[in-house]
């Protein structure tokens, strides 16, 4: 039997109001999956997002540079939340076969990972966004499209070479002969003493980064 998120009483959702029981909008289901060929190594997501009547709306991919499954995971899921907030989708059923991550959302299994953490407390954001969100574990054999959508953009990278992975990942500003390099701007979330980007930046070891900070203006 398929678990729900239990709000407090009266409630919707992580607290906020909402509708009547049988009135809930016909809800989205998104299959999500992450991988990583060598955890960590070259790390992709898919999902595949079917409307009201199982019929399939969205098909995501996209590599996401160097990462371990679990991070590519969550990519799927935040991928999945994003489309949902980004098409007025107010009720969505998540299934993936990642049983660390469903167990996670669910507040089962706690989140030890420093890596993980940021990417668990935005997941839990969006979802509270919506009237609607229910997240259930499937086995792998369920969950084979959007696990070939993950795979195959491993293997677009893969035979395009460094130039798509690259791509793939935030653009790097390249030096004209004689001409500095440009600065490049990214978007990082602060946490816990660390900052995390928000796109993968395929930087050597011991790479040596300036870090501006600017107080963000009143809006």
């Amino acid at each position: 039997m398929t678990k729900r998120f239990q709000p407090p009483a009266g409630a919707g959702l992580f607290g906020n109001a909402g509708p009547a029981e049988g009135k809930n909008p016909a809800a989205y289901r998104a299959n999500i999956d992450g991988g990583s060929r060598g955890n960590p190594g070259p790390a992709s997501y898919g999902v595949v997002i079917r409307d009201g009547r199982g019929e399939i709306v969205a098909r995501l991919k996209k590599y996401i540079g160097r990462m371990t499954n679990n991070v590519a995971e969550y990519y799927g899921l935040i991928a999945a939340l994003d489309y949902a907030q980004s098409h007025g989708i107010r009720a969505l059923r998540i299934e993936s076969d990642s049983e660390l991550l469903v167990k996670q959302m669910r507040g089962i299994y706690k989140v030890k990972s420093e890596d993980l953490r940021p990417l668990v407390e935005r997941a839990k954001k969006m979802a509270a966004t919506l009237e609607t969100f229910r997240i259930e574990h499937v086995y792998r054999e369920q969950n084979a499209e959007a696990d070939a959508l993950a795979n195959e953009a491993m293997d677009e990278v893969a035979r395009s070479g460094p130039a798509q992975a690259s791509a793939a990942g935030p653009a790097k500003p390249k030096a004209a002969a004689g001409k500095p390099v440009e600065p490049l701007r990214l978007t990082a979330r602060y946490y816990r003493g660390l900052l995390k980007l928000e796109n993968p930046l395929d930087l050597p070891d011991d790479a040596e980064v300036e870090i501006v900070l600017r107080p963000k203006p009143n809006l």
